[in-house]
């Protein structure tokens, strides 16, 4: 990871630690003016605080928040298997390929 990742990222984090709950989240407009960062990157680097294991929580009402709760997580976790599910769906239907044979073929190692 280069330096200038690891700093958005803090930065992000930084951010975040001052929203903690469903009830104080940010929106992705308002955390990239306080990080100094485009909203394009707040979504990049909330990912990437993610796969490194830091409840980060979101969704269009709430925002972005880190999770208080076992059960904001929870919310957090379904929504995104949703997103994921929906894509998948797009996918199948634009390769004409049945959703159980396209997540099958995902499963496959090559």
């Amino acid at each position: 990871m280069t330096q200038l990742a690891l700093d958005l990222r803090t930065s992000v984090l930084n951010v975040l630690q001052r929203h903690i709950g469903a009830g104080q989240g940010i929106t992705a407009k308002d955390l990239a003016a306080a990080a100094g960062i485009t909203e394009r990157e707040v979504r990049a680097q909330v990912s990437a605080l993610r796969e490194d294991g830091i409840a980060v929580c979101g969704h269009p009402r709430t925002g972005y928040f880190i999770a208080e709760t076992s059960a904001e997580l929870e919310t957090t976790v379904e929504y995104l298997k949703g997103r994921a599910l929906h894509s998948l769906r797009l996918a199948s239907r634009l390769t004409r390929i049945p959703l159980p044979d396209l997540i099958g073929q995902l499963k496959l190692k090559t």
